[in-house]
């Protein structure tokens, strides 16, 4: 009996910690949260809790996207199914939008994961680890191939300028809604709203005229 408790209590240690370095990351930044400082806010009194469970930090922030990443993939499954084949573009913007505020939503309140992408963002090593936690997407795939033939002729320097101005808005307008929510200024529910305003401004992105010269 002894026996089959501990891999059930490494599991819920595993989970407490990836947690806790979630929220923590989100509120203060990676680099600026020790493993040490996770491992006392999750109770741990072996202060080498986070490394015994994941290694080094990158390992634990990698560890944290996988966490969301099957949720994510089937509510973009879902949602790819019902665009395929359209021609519209706002039919796949929805697809790239609504799995995240979904998820949110799903994560009830407080949440701390889109703060959390968005403090990974913006550092080149680790947001490097969350675009390769995505590219075995298979739905990601169908997504981008949907996107681009609703646009064939928009120049390919353009279309990877766009899907970074779509990524950022989508992002950090996230992350500004999960802290308004935190602090009570927005309510739980409003992550409707937020999705529908997100597909009309990046929908009406991908759609604007191109001004400046080809190179």
């Amino acid at each position: 009996m002894t026996g089959g408790t501990r891999p059930e209590r490494g599991g819920t240690t595993r989970e407490l910690i990836l947690r806790t370095a979630e929220r923590m990351f989100a509120e203060r930044g990676v680099y600026a949260v020790s493993n040490r400082q996770i491992s006392e806010a999750a109770g741990q009194g072996n202060s080498a809790a986070v490394g015994y469970h994941f290694g080094t930090k990158a390992d634990l922030v990698r560890a944290i996207a996988r966490g969301h990443a099957d949720e994510i993939e089937r509510l973009r499954g879902m949602l790819v199914l019902e665009a395929f084949g359209s021609a519209e573009i706002r039919d796949w913007v929805r697809c790239l939008v609504l799995p995240i505020t979904r998820h949110l939503a799903e994560l009830g309140s407080p949440t701390w994961w889109a703060r959390f992408g968005a403090q990974v963002s913006t550092d080149p090593a680790l947001h490097r680890i969350a675009v390769e936690e995505s590219l075995d997407s298979p739905s990601l795939r169908l997504l981008l191939e949907g996107m681009n033939r609703c646009l064939p002729d928009l120049p390919p320097d353009v279309r990877m300028q766009r899907w970074a101005m779509g990524r950022h808005l989508t992002v950090h307008l996230c992350a500004e809604r999960e802290r308004e929510i935190a602090e009570g200024a927005a309510d739980p529910s409003s992550w409707d709203d937020l999705a529908d305003d997100l597909v009309d401004a990046i929908a009406g992105l991908w759609h604007a005229p191109v001004s400046r010269r080809p190179s």
